[in-house]
């Protein structure tokens, strides 16, 4: 533990922090944790598993440095995360876009069905009254055929 407590400590500048992610309250937890250790007392959570039980043997600057990589593991997840949330969210937008389309496709092909059953309505109209003329006119011809006999 002697050759841990020697090691350089390094400064967090190397930790990317998202743009989108400035008010995330992970800074704000460390730069508080950071606090307490420099007051001189660790936070009394440490029994919890950010710290291994080794961790009491080690001294504050290794913790710090232990904490500080956990720190860009946990950035590096989030980046993760949130790049994956684009994607979804970029996916999302996709499918609302496509949605859309096919709304409008589906309301101009309702459209084109409803004049299609007009035109037909009106088509089986004018059929039946040439199927009456034809009949009239068959008639006709019946009945002008027994006079001409």
């Amino acid at each position: 533990s002697s050759k841990i407590r020697n090691l350089e400590v390094k400064s967090a500048d190397d930790v990317d922090i998202l743009e989108d992610c400035i008010d995330f309250s992970l800074a704000k937890t460390i730069s508080k944790i950071e606090e307490k250790l420099e007051k001189g007392g660790l936070p009394d959570c440490l029994d919890d598993d950010i710290i291994p039980s080794v961790g009491n043997e080690i001294g504050a600057e290794a913790q710090i440095r232990f904490l500080k990589a956990k720190l860009r593991v946990m950035q590096e997840e989030l980046d993760s995360v949130v790049c994956e949330c684009r994607k979804k969210d970029d996916e999302n937008q996709n499918l609302k876009s496509q949605l859309k389309d096919m709304e409008e496709e589906n309301t101009r092909l309702q459209r084109t069905i409803s004049m299609q059953r007009s035109q037909a309505e009106k088509y089986k109209i004018i059929s039946q009254e040439a199927n009456k003329k034809s009949e009239g006119l068959q008639q006709d011809v019946i009945a002008l055929e027994k006079v001409s006999q």
